[in-house]
């Protein structure tokens, strides 16, 4: 079954076209990745799959819905963990997480994610004073604490040392293990092909390739960009 469908997708930013033409499919169960040069239009894929961007032409169904014309109820079935962006610097870290519950609508269950990824005693600090490692795992623990059917994640591991990333791929995989599906952007071969069921490298806001076989990703997500 389908959880992700685009077809045609396109977004163009003046005379910049982010997104070309993008056609996809996700199945549920899977954990796909998105490969591609910086400006290649991962940032904007994303932000349109999420409900955060309008897109210009073409059609998106995330869960059966567009995220777009019915973020509400998108939002509730999906994390989201977007690239380099921080809590809120004002809140402590438990009043976060009750803040992305109540824009969610959604209850939390994340005492496993404070003890897997070293949390504990740092929810009553001020976001501010946490360590960029602190302030990514909140952002990871926000991503995946509802539960959802799927979860966005860009470049998931930046900033964390080497024991949490280890537990953050074991997460991962345990969430495909029990039917979620998780849709990953990242720079990284690495990550992609030790995680990845199939791989989407994007060019110039086009997938040029789709990969089922991810060993030896380098070479062909080399190839793909020539």
């Amino acid at each position: 079954m389908a959880v992700i469908n685009v077809d045609g997708l396109e977004k163009s930013f003046g005379d910049v076209n982010a997104l070309n033409g993008v056609e996809l499919e996700v199945k549920k169960g899977e954990i796909v990745g998105v490969l591609g040069p910086n400006g290649a239009g991962k940032s904007s894929l994303m932000k349109a799959l999420t409900g955060q961007l309008e897109y210009d032409s073409g059609n998106v169904s995330v869960l059966g819905r567009d995220p777009v014309k019915e973020p509400v109820e998108v939002k509730k079935r999906i994390g989201a963990l977007p690239e380099r962006e921080d809590p809120p610097s004002f809140l402590t870290g438990s009043e976060y997480f009750e803040f992305v519950s109540d824009v969610r609508e959604t209850d939390i269950e994340s005492d496993r994610w404070i003890e897997k990824l070293n949390l504990k005693g740092k929810l009553n600090k001020m976001t501010q004073d946490l360590s960029k490692g602190e302030r990514q795992k909140l952002m990871i623990s926000q991503a995946f604490f509802h539960d959802p059917d799927l979860v966005f994640v860009d470049e998931p591991l930046v900033n964390l040392d080497p024991v949490i990333q280890e537990r953050v791929k074991e997460l991962f995989e345990e969430k495909r293990e029990n039917g979620g599906t998780i849709f990953l952007c990242t720079h990284v071969i690495s990550l992609a092909e030790e995680l990845c069921d199939r791989v989407f490298f994007l060019k110039d806001g086009e997938i040029v390739e789709e990969i089922e076989d991810v060993d030896n990703l380098k070479d062909k997500f080399l190839d793909s960009q020539e």
